[in-house]
């Protein structure tokens, strides 16, 4: 934190707001343990697109209004601004830096191979390419050079590993997540507070299902942003959170003629040691009536959610090379840099407050349903903060209004601003709610009267774009659904 004196967060753009890249060691640590194919295999597609492919609309909307920013890093400027401009839409957009990059890890892989390696091996070669070695070394250089504080060692030392996730059950569903330095559990704290609730009876898109969902989104939201943090330097409560009688003490402060405009967070400590009081709340509530400083809306996670013929479930949420406000490359590599240190708090009384080697605390939440025990959804978004509104919204369609897939994604969405934001100044909007506007006028007229602060929206409006595919329980074939709100797509072959 003293790096960062008198900000709230380190910087959201450029060297400094760069974590070490996980994905490459993510890829090669699935892959090695549950796949059965070569790095190569998967990753030749990666290196096609970096070869080259047809400019759409909203990259290039993006890059465009992200220019000047952008352009301040030489490396982002010959990366994505190729002779001083953007393709034209459906004009071919080249990485060839990033290409290179690439093929040095299959490189890796082929050699190791020639030599005898097993499968598992060479793809640890492929990804000791990346995080030892030249590339490590061109990395670290080019984040340094430029003022960020990546180093060669940091990226050598790195070593990803498989967690258990985080899970609960809902009405006979299990749903798993990312565990608490990622803000997915904050989805399970709602649903077990919804669970109380007879939502199918209130009607989907009705004033009190959309007034109650509101109101249970502020609870959980308010205990990720007082106690999520990574559980490898700060004690998270981790089970008291996910405690189905926690959810049972705090629905009750869910006034279902009022909207709450105050920050409530429980006091999880409390309840775990016994004392029943904990699960209301942690302390006299303040309104916190902070504005953000700059509002505006990123475009740069995706989602990739898939199920196989055998009904295996995969779920990522990948999110790198944060266009909004500037992109970062590290030097000739083509290697996008990621922004999530700003999620990192500058407080130190705060569990997510910023450490070496600590995970920051992040909005990108895969998840996976299960019913019976079989595969059931896997489901994802873009959105930062309102990720896990907008898959909580879709699954509540499903299992509670029982909408088909797509149905439920095309439904009309809310999305409450009243947590404390992720990134920049990390400030709240009490009260303030995001609805569409394809709800319907007299359910936006009594959220209003109910004291929600309404932000409307255009029909399809929401910044989000859910994908999922699963499996149908009752005929066993495999579905999916994507979101029209984004270029997003369902794929079978």
């Amino acid at each position: 934190p003293s790096r960062f004196p008198g900000a709230p967060a380190p910087p959201g753009n450029g060297p400094l707001g760069a974590t070490l890249p996980a994905v490459i060691d993510s890829v090669a640590l699935a892959l090695a343990t549950y796949g059965t194919k070569t790095f190569e295999e998967v990753m030749t597609p990666a290196i096609e697109l970096a070869d080259g492919f047809p400019m759409y609309a909203f990259l290039r909307r993006y890059l465009e209004s992200e220019r000047r920013a952008s352009e301040a890093f030489a490396s982002t400027a010959r990366a994505y601004y190729p002779a001083g401009t953007v393709p034209a839409e459906g004009e071919m957009f080249r990485q060839p830096d990033l290409a290179r990059s690439l093929r040095i890890l299959v490189e890796a892989e082929r050699q190791a191979r020639a030599s005898g390696a097993t499968r598992e091996a060479g793809i640890r070669a492929a990804r000791d390419a990346f995080y030892k070695g030249d590339l490590a070394r061109r990395i670290a250089r080019g984040v340094q050079e430029a003022g960020g504080l990546i180093t060669e060692e940091d990226l050598a030392g790195y070593e990803g590993r498989i967690e258990e996730p985080a899970r609960t059950t809902y009405r006979g569903y299990e749903v798993f997540k990312a565990g608490f330095w990622n803000q997915g559990p904050a989805m399970l704290q709602t649903l077990n507070i919804l669970e109380g609730f007879d939502l199918a009876a209130m009607g989907a898109g009705s004033a009190d299902a959309m007034h109650t969902i509101a109101e249970a989104i502020k609870l959980a939201y308010a205990d990720r942003d007082k106690y999520y943090a990574d559980p490898d330097f700060a004690k998270v409560p981790g089970d008291a959170l996910l405690s189905k009688r926690y959810a049972e003490l705090r629905r009750p402060l869910i006034d279902p003629a009022r909207a709450s405009l105050e920050q409530r967070p429980g006091d999880p400590w409390k309840f775990a040691a016994g004392d029943e009081a904990g699960g209301r709340l942690f302390q006299q509530p303040a309104t916190n009536n902070q504005q953000p400083a700059v509002v505006r809306e990123p475009g740069d996670t995706t989602a990739v959610e898939v199920v196989d013929r055998d009904g295996n479930l995969f779920s990522a949420t990948p999110s790198s090379g944060w266009l909004l406000g500037g992109a970062f490359v590290a030097g000739d590599t083509g290697i996008p840099m990621s922004n999530r240190m700003q999620a990192f708090r500058l407080d130190p009384g705060s569990p997510n407050v910023l450490a070496g080697g600590k995970r920051p605390r992040t909005t990108l939440t895969p998840t996976v349903v299960l019913k019976d025990g079989k595969p059931f959804l896997a489901l994802g978004t873009p959105g930062g903060d309102s990720q896990d509104q907008q898959l909580l919204l879709v699954l509540l369609n499903v299992i509670d209004f029982g909408m088909d897939v797509q149905a439920a994604i095309e439904a009309p969405r809310i999305n409450s601003l009243h947590p404390e934001s992720s990134f920049d100044d990390h400030s709240a909007q009490p009260g303030v709610l995001e609805v569409e506007r394809t709800l319907d006028a007299a359910v936006r007229a009594e959220l209003e009267r109910r004291g929600h602060l309404l932000r409307l929206r255009a029909p399809w409006g929401m910044s989000t774009g859910v994908v999922a595919a699963g499996v149908d329980p009752a005929t066993g074939k495999l579905r999916g659904g994507a979101d029209p709100r984004r270029e997003r797509y369902i794929i079978s072959w």
